[in-house]
């Protein structure tokens, strides 16, 4: 039987780095974090790596990529991984890598990931196809992950084209999304899929604290309006919720259909970490915006295990561990090359 002493984890410091290390090393992993030059203090203060490798910017990984495959290192991807290595580039990465690389083409682009979206039967909000089109508030929208930042709102044509005049010509502002903003609540549904066990767990939920847009509240509307304070979707934190009970059985088959249509997109299809993305409004229509195929900031806030996992384990179940523990069982059963893609 393989022994997973002869593997290590290894992820970025950067995203759920803190989590995805921490949940290796809880499962018996030594583990590897590539951090850059002047941001490991985190990475050292709470113990989760074995060792850091210094890099001066994350587009170097290619240039230490040869040294992780020596110490037999197993990538975990997130948000930033995806971010600063980039979604072109994933397919050229010859370490070995949990997930499935080519899912990330269908999430980096949002055309492509409606497309998935609608194949797995999801409520969607409407988009429109330019920016003329537009007759009802939309939330613009880069490809890519941007962590919000740079989104805008429009209620008009002209509204659009006066908000983006500060984005034409910067690089990864060419492309977007032109969305209905759909009202109500922000849930993010955190949940992982195993190829070994063909079996969905819903392991939480968050939503996302954005600013200032979740901040300017405090301010009475005619401040805000002589203030002329521009809204902005940036992510600053994430904040646990619990939904009720009765939307779950909805969320698990959302959940499920989403996998058995990504097994007609990419060989192996979506498994491990992944997350729901949407809005759920007065009537309790879920709308989902997106599909984020990879471990997502969202399941910071349960390190510890979120309810959802403590009803599952009775253990600390963090998603990070979850995914650690996954690695684990492949490598004992002689299973790994199920979970590398």
């Amino acid at each position: 039987m393989a022994n997973i002493k002869d593997y290590k984890i290894a992820t970025l410091g950067s995203h759920t780095a803190l989590q995805i290390l921490k949940g290796a090393k809880d499962e018996g992993f030594e583990t590897i974090c590539i951090c850059q030059k002047g941001k490991e203090r985190p990475y050292e203060s709470y113990g989760v790596a074995d060792e850091i490798i210094l890099v001066d910017d994350f587009k170097d990984f290619f240039k230490i990529e040869q040294e992780l495959m020596d110490k037999n290192a197993i990538l975990i991807p997130h948000g930033s991984f995806v971010a600063y290595v980039g979604a072109e580039n994933m397919m050229d990465i010859k370490a070995m890598y949990y997930g499935d690389k080519g899912i990330l083409e269908w999430e980096s682009d949002r055309s492509k990931e409606r497309e998935w979206l609608l194949d797995a039967g999801i409520k969607v909000p409407r988009v429109f196809d330019k920016p003329e089109d537009i007759d009802r508030p939309v939330i613009v929208k880069f490809h890519g992950a941007h962590g919000g930042k740079g989104y805008f709102l429009a209620n008009t044509p002209e509204e659009f084209y006066e908000h983006y005049e500060e984005y034409k010509g910067k690089k990864g502002h060419e492309e977007y999304v032109l969305q209905e903003y759909i009202v109500g609540v922000p849930v993010y549904t955190h949940y992982f899929y195993s190829p070994l066990t063909g079996e969905l767990e819903i392991m939480g939920f968050d939503k996302r604290y954005e600013s200032n847009a979740d901040s300017i509240g405090r301010i009475a509307a005619k401040d805000q309006v002589d203030a002329g304070i521009k809204t902005t979707y940036t992510i600053t934190g994430n904040v646990p919720i619990v939904l009720r009970e009765s939307l779950l059985p909805q969320l698990f088959e959302m959940g499920e259909n989403v996998v058995k249509a990504s097994k007609k997109l990419v060989d192996k299809g979506l498994f491990g970490p992944f997350c729901l993305e949407g809005i759920i409004d007065p009537e309790l229509n879920y709308f989902i915006f997106e599909v984020s195929a990879r471990i997502v900031a969202g399941t910071n806030p349960y390190i510890n295990g979120s309810p959802y996992t403590w009803l599952r384990y009775n253990e600390p179940m963090s998603t990070g561990r979850r995914l650690a523990r996954d690695i684990k069982e492949a490598i004992e059963s002689d299973r790994l090359d199920e979970v590398l893609g």
